[in-house]
């Protein structure tokens, strides 16, 4: 598969997730097998480029090519301005936003919403498409809803406007994240276009991607809630797709490695005070099915300094290593 200049066997793609897909969260993603992490959604509104928000949003300092950057918005000229700004300060791939179904999204006619006026989708991309010199991608969902999965119809408008590979999430915006993900609107938008598609939703496991990938003949994958907690998910499927067999979960010590080395990226890229607040989810999802889970969520949340956070954390995860009880960890 090709984005522009850059090739990809059988892609594995961190999706852009708000709130999750920091720097830190796609450097880490990155090193244990995605082959491309796209950054949280930036805004196209120039007022709030210089938020702290959005400098964290915007900083690829360091991070390995190619740097996907999401942009979200609803009028073109802006898009296209947005798209040129981002090219500026770092990204080498511009990925347009029209699958979030978030409501204070599509109240202003971004995300998703943007699915039901293709005459509208058609300016946004020609205009973005336009602006910039690197590969343009975008991002959608099979529809607005149910009765309407128009998912093939803005997939040749993204063609006919020379975007270089479309995500497609098997869920119309009204469907939100419930219910299943369904795979074949995905086959048959696939099958109307000539550029890469990838296939997104509900992929959780190495063999659900296979599945999904024989499916819908789709060219790589896009994989977002089941990387929160496993980032190690990416090298599950990269090792399952080529070999046919699963590999080895990671061991406890690693897991724990891996969970203080986020930590300490996490504090690092937002301070302490930020980054402690902005651990604590990513704690939640990494103990989620561990024993004693609640009582470590507990703990870890009341901690508000960065070496109580990693404290308590080094000490269950190692518990958990060493076969011992974690409340014990706890209570120390």
């Amino acid at each position: 598969m090709q984005i522009g200049p850059y090739s990809f066997h059988t892609p594995l793609v961190l999706a852009p997730m708000a709130g999750v897909t920091d720097k830190p969260f796609r450097l880490l993603c990155k090193r244990l097998g995605a082959d491309l992490a796209v950054s949280e959604m930036t805004t196209s509104d120039p007022r709030l480029w210089a938020t702290r928000k959005s400098r964290w949003r915007m900083d690829h300092d360091g991070e390995p090519a190619p740097v996907s950057v999401q942009i979200a918005g609803a009028d073109p000229v802006a898009l296209a301005e947005a798209a040129r700004f981002n090219v500026d300060h770092g990204a080498q791939i511009i990925d347009i936003n029209m699958g979030c179904p978030a409501k204070k999204v599509c109240n202003v006619w971004a995300g998703s919403a943007l699915m039901q006026d293709e005459a509208l989708v058609a300016r946004i991309l020609d205009a973005v498409v336009g602006a910039v010199e690197v590969p343009v991608t975008l991002k959608i969902r099979t529809g607005w809803n149910p009765e309407n999965r128009n998912g093939a119809a803005i997939a040749r408008i993204a063609q006919e406007a020379g975007i270089a590979a479309l995500a497609v999430h098997g869920r119309t915006r009204a469907e939100q994240y419930q219910g299943r993900a369904e795979y074949d609107t995905i086959a048959r938008i696939k099958a109307a276009v000539s550029i890469p598609v990838l296939a997104n939703g509900d992929i959780d496991s190495p063999q659900k991607a296979a599945a999904v990938l024989k499916h819908t003949g789709a060219d790589g994958l896009l994989i977002g809630r089941a990387a929160q907690g496993r980032p190690w998910i990416f090298r599950e499927i990269a090792h399952y797709l080529r070999r046919g067999e699963l590999l080895a979960p990671p061991s406890p010590t690693e897991v724990r490695a891996i969970l203080l080395g986020h930590l300490d990226a996490l504090h690092a890229f937002y301070g302490e005070e930020h980054g402690v607040r902005i651990a604590r989810k990513h704690l939640g999802w990494y103990a989620k099915d561990q024993p004693d889970a609640a009582d470590f969520r507990r703990a870890v949340n009341q901690a508000n300094c960065a070496k109580a956070q990693r404290r308590l954390t080094a000490d269950w995860f190692g518990a958990l290593a060493e076969g011992l009880d974690p409340a014990r960890a706890l209570a120390a």
